[in-house]
């Protein structure tokens, strides 16, 4: 049986998502808690996610699945969230487990992904209570020049130049969505949705903005970055505490199969290419 998990954690103290040995890991935890609670054989079980966050990016939305073995009860999976909670630290929470569609993959059926960036640009938004989710920034930043910069980076474009690349990789995304807002607390918040990410893109494609938020450089030098198509030392990638997983989107279940098959078609032609 193949479960969906929907869950949530503070980034702070882990190392990023994927197992590493002797690391700290959202999906090294995840694991071990669910052979502990199945009580079942090391190595016996993999948890895939949506999408794998770096060390210290946070998730309010994170979706996984894993292949239940046959051995284990169908009625047990109505009780394995309170479960695992029952064993989990407390900066990972399950918020819903639960049988998956037919043809759903985690991954490979996502639609898209979307994440938030916090900075308080300014003394009043500070807040110490916040202080492991929302960059402090020593500048105020111009929300509006920041939007018009962001407005040149929507679309199907190369985001080489936002990447930490990876042999046999495409760094070739779609970006739906990249704008600012600011919160009535002050904070201001990126919005940023594609249908998925390269290695750091959102934290670089936030320092090229936040360059153009101080004054630094005008709108059409990110759109200038992105046409050249590699690492620029003028783009900094961002704290990773400020980044926050919100969301994931996938298609109805009667389009999950051809989703997964479209995704991994793409996937595999890369491979090819690369």
């Amino acid at each position: 049986m193949r479960v969906r998990i929907d869950l949530a954690y503070d980034g702070t103290d882990f190392k990023g998502w994927a197992t590493q040995p002797l690391l700290r890991t959202v999906q090294g935890e995840l694991t071990a808690a669910l052979h502990t609670v199945l009580r079942l054989p090391d190595d016996t079980l993999r948890v895939t996610c949506a999408g794998r966050t770096d060390s210290g990016v946070h998730a309010r939305g994170q979706v996984a699945h894993c292949d239940l073995p046959p051995e284990v009860p169908a009625e047990v999976v109505g009780r394995l969230a309170r479960r695992l909670n029952g064993v989990l630290p407390g900066d990972l929470r399950i918020h819903r487990l639960a049988p998956a569609s037919e043809g759903f993959d985690a991954r490979f059926a996502a639609l898209w992904r979307r994440y938030a960036y916090r900075i308080a640009d300014t003394a009043e938004a500070v807040d110490p209570l916040d202080r492991a989710y929302v960059v402090a920034w020593p500048r105020p930043l111009d929300v509006d020049a920041m939007n018009a910069a962001a407005a040149r980076l929507v679309g199907l474009h190369d985001f080489a130049a936002f990447c930490k690349q990876r042999e046999g990789a495409t760094t070739i995304r779609t970006l739906q969505e990249l704008s600012w807002t600011r919160a009535t607390s002050g904070v201001l918040v990126g919005h940023v949705r594609a249908d998925a990410f390269c290695h750091s893109m959102v934290r670089a494609l936030v320092g090229c903005l936040v360059a153009v938020g101080e004054g630094r450089k005008d709108a059409e030098w990110a759109a200038d970055i992105l046409a050249g198509r590699r690492r620029d030392p003028g783009v900094v990638v961002m704290h990773a505490h400020g980044l926050t997983l919100e969301e994931v989107g996938y298609p109805d279940d009667a389009s999950l199969a051809e989703r997964v098959e479209q995704t991994s078609a793409r996937r595999r032609a890369e491979e090819v290419d690369g």
